[in-house]
């Protein structure tokens, strides 16, 4: 398969889903071109690999949120405009990924631990996104992060037991599939430890510097993944 038949390929799956994300009312049409962009750098650096991450993230990201989502409307926690995702949304969870694609894409010696910290990065955003969406459902007791003591649910730095559980399956799952692609290792543990660091980080920011409108929601998922990011190249760095 030549290069260039791969990247025809590559637009192609991109702009199916694409128009699939906004008729299926996922993405406004802003996010569904900034993901389309996105998603192009994440396969120049990482290959099919980053791209079935691509998937994967928003895959499991779209079947959470809309988990059990009338009670979640009913409980006042679901997302605003009914789970459609923004342009600004696009880049706090895939923003960090499509850099790493482009550093990894043109400088190809450090290729190997910038396709890691991409994956790094989904791993956060992986973990983030379920033990939020799903913990506010199987959640049975709910604690500040900071404090540990008893809190209320859908807070920003709110945080259950059964919902951090729920994170790190979803990051199993982003590592099992990077080291289907990339080859077993170190680097199945390494994104483990990537993904919890990254949705505890998420959570501490939420409940200090969101809380105090400091910073907003898109921020800190954008801090979560670079979060990810540099604790997976950190530890592949210095440990692998």
């Amino acid at each position: 398969m030549t290069d260039l038949f791969r990247l025809g390929l590559v637009a192609g799956l991109l702009g199916l889903g694409m128009v699939y994300s906004v008729r299926a009312g996922k993405l406004t049409m802003a996010a569904a071109w900034t993901g389309g962009g996105l998603g192009l750098l994440i396969f120049l650096g990482g290959g099919f690999t980053g791209l079935a991450l691509l998937a994967l993230f928003f895959g499991l990201g779209t079947a959470a949120s809309g988990w059990r989502v009338a009670e979640k409307r009913r409980l006042g926690l679901a997302e605003e405009n009914r789970g459609r995702r923004t342009a600004g949304q696009v880049v706090a969870n895939a923003g960090v990924a499509g850099l790493l694609g482009l550093l990894a894409w043109h400088w190809p010696p450090a290729a190997p631990l910038a396709r890691l910290m991409l994956a790094g990065s989904f791993a956060a955003a992986t973990a983030d996104t379920l033990a939020s969406e799903l913990g506010n459902v199987y959640g049975r007791r709910y604690y500040n992060i900071l404090t540990l003591r008893p809190d209320t649910r859908g807070l920003n730095g709110v945080v259950s037991l059964e919902g951090t559980a729920l994170g790190l399956a979803g990051t199993a799952v982003l590592a099992t599939a990077y080291c289907l692609g990339a080859g077993w290792g170190t680097a199945f543990g390494w994104l483990l430890v990537a993904g919890t660091a990254g949705n505890l980080a998420d959570s501490v920011l939420g409940a200090t510097l969101e809380r105090r409108g400091y910073l907003g929601n898109n921020a800190v998922n954008f801090l979560n993944t670079l979060t990810g990011a540099l604790v997976a190249g950190g530890l592949g760095h210095w440990l692998g």
